[in-house]
């Protein structure tokens, strides 16, 4: 039997339907299956599963077979061991997934294939395992060839847990296929969308709250620059200031860079309060751990802050929780919040002194200290019981609570708006991928997120494209609340770049690269991917650019970070 592709490709194909047509060796595939973890949770027991799979493929091809497959150590016995193994996963072409044989029989019909992953865009992940696997009773493998993998003979009697890892992997790579919704283009149809949707769902991160004085995590003036410029702290990389582990060694640093004072809630805050007020809102979830949408006055029900906030403390050690205002003295003082329970005097003790430790930089955590005269004990350096603000740190997992929320909202939101977020962080970034594929998204940001394909794409500063919006549509900004109206102090070590009322009343009409959907307001950043799309403009491909630039929307790994 003639090799032919699983599924006829179209004129503008996926680069799943593309890869159909490529073979892999079963030793690939399986590296394959791990390099996807970085975007979908897998537990250890799979791990495990597949690097045992995975050692037995290789040590049983000749290597001429398999070029640039890793092969197994031995140890001293004899024995192979998973100590010497190579796996290298992150450089792996994510095409050796979809292993094709000679033998291989499509038993989908395209037109069973198109209802399959109809449901799967519109009705979610859980709803499609639900119906194909627990009703239908699929067998997997066979289901894996509706999204173009036809599994290797060798991992057909995988557990059932990793077999549905298998499955979970197709499902969350089709998912981030979206076609953008033709039928929208324009400021206009933006306009219109805001106006007549009645569940609007709005995504927020770090952008909407730089013009408090605020700064953003990653862009050139943000706080990892601004940590890794002045050099403060002993850190390899500035990010794992606001990981868990170096919070417990030094929990003075990351709370006093990050905790948020008396700022003043910005356009966009003040947006999410006025949709609220329209009954239009079906929920914001925020990445911001600031707290200002509730300053503005938007309603605790309305609110999933994703990576949790100050507003509220507890304890590391028995999780009691406290107002986060009863640690804010203690954290602008740059002292250790302690849990007066934990650390309450006992009858005849002496009070407990903290060990004068000399701290560990990130890297020396991972391994052995500087020297042998250092205190190596195992007590830790603060007494028992620091208070920490509930915020999620990296190696936190999130709220059950947002989870939850998803899964209900996702069957009511009629409108999409991304505002202020590069959308890099897992599981936050995943939330376009789990809401149906019809429902309209409109991004607004200074840059252009490439890993997404929304309808209309709004660059420049998210305050003046909000401002601009709400002109369109007559509606009336509410003003900052009269709590919020005090000075803002800024974060420590930043420098505040408000702008005055004056700049706002002076606001430029957006600028339409071509006739595509993506508009250029005062502020926006497009680099090199907007150089592209213009250079496209130029060669006449204005058609294919309003049906959605794919062709230069660029993948980039999701990893588990604080936005």
């Amino acid at each position: 039997m003639s090799s032919s592709p699983l599924l006829p490709l179209p004129a503008t194909s996926s680069p799943i339907q593309e890869a159909v047509h490529l073979r892999a060796s079963p030793s690939s595939q399986i590296r394959a299956f791990l390099a996807a973890s970085e975007d979908v949770d897998i537990d250890p027991e799979t791990v495990e599963e597949l690097l045992q799979a995975l050692i037995i493929e290789t040590t049983s091809s000749n290597a001429d077979e398999s070029p640039g497959i890793p092969h197994a150590s031995e140890d001293s016995d004899g024995a192979e061991s998973g100590s010497g193994f190579d796996l290298e996963v992150s450089e792996l072409d994510m095409s050796a997934l979809y292993f094709v044989s000679d033998e291989d029989v499509q038993p989908w019909s395209q037109q069973q294939i198109r209802g399959m992953m109809h449901h799967l865009k519109e009705y979610g992940m859980s709803s499609w395992m639900n119906e194909y696997v627990l009703k239908r009773s699929i067998p997997i493998p066979q289901l894996l060839l509706a999204f173009g993998i036809n599994l290797s003979p060798s991992l057909h009697n995988m557990s059932p847990a990793t077999l549905t890892y298998f499955l979970r992997v197709a499902m969350s790579r089709e998912l981030q296929l979206r076609d953008k919704l033709p039928n929208y283009n324009t400021v206009e149809d933006a306009v219109r969308l805001i106006s007549t949707s009645r569940r609007i769902l709005i995504l927020t991160g770090a952008g909407i709250s730089v013009s408090c004085g605020i700064p953003d995590f990653r862009s050139r003036d943000g706080l990892y620059a601004s940590l890794k410029e002045r050099g403060d702290y002993d850190l390899d990389d500035p990010q794992q200031m606001f990981d868990i582990n170096y919070f417990r060694e030094n929990p003075t640093g990351s709370n006093s860079q990050i905790y948020p004072s008396n700022f003043i809630p910005s356009p966009c805050h003040r947006f999410i309060k006025l949709v609220e007020d329209k009954n239009q809102l079906l929920r914001n979830y925020t990445q911001n751990v600031d707290g200002l949408q509730g300053v503005a006055g938007v309603g605790p029900g309305s609110i999933m802050e994703c990576h949790g906030s100050f507003t509220t403390a507890s304890c590391l050690l028995c999780r009691r929780q406290v107002p986060g205002s009863e640690i804010k003295a203690d954290i602008f003082a740059q002292k250790v919040p302690l849990c007066s329970v934990c650390n309450a005097p006992q009858p005849g003790a002496s009070p407990r002194k903290p060990k004068s430790k000399k701290r560990k930089s990130a890297k020396k955590a991972k391994g052995a200290w500087d020297s042998d005269d250092e205190d190596e004990s195992d007590d830790p350096s603060f007494p028992p019981g620091i208070m920490k603000p509930d915020i999620t740190f990296f190696g936190e997992k999130l709220a059950d609570k947002f989870g939850d929320l998803l899964a209900r909202d996702r069957n009511e939101v009629d409108l999409l708006l991304v505002i202020g977020t590069s959308l890099k962080v897992s599981p936050v970034a995943d939330i376009l991928c789990h809401l149906p594929h019809s429902v309209p998204q409109i991004l607004i940001n200074k840059t252009p997120v490439r890993h997404i394909n929304p309808d209309i794409i709004l660059l420049g500063n998210a305050d003046d494209i909000i401002i601009h919006l709400c002109a369109k549509l007559g509606w009336e900004l509410p003003p900052p609340t009269p709590n919020s109206r005090a000075a803002s102090p800024g974060f420590l070590g930043h420098k505040s770049k408000k702008r005055s009322a004056a700049d706002l009343d002076i606001l430029q009409e957006p600028q339409r690269v071509g006739e595509s959907h993506i508009w250029l307001f005062e502020g926006a950043e497009g680099g090199d991917w907007l150089q592209n799309i213009e250079q496209r403009i130029v060669s006449g491909l204005d058609a294919e650019l309003a049906g959605g630039p794919d062709a230069e929307l660029e993948q980039s790994p999701k990893k588990q970070r604080l936005e």
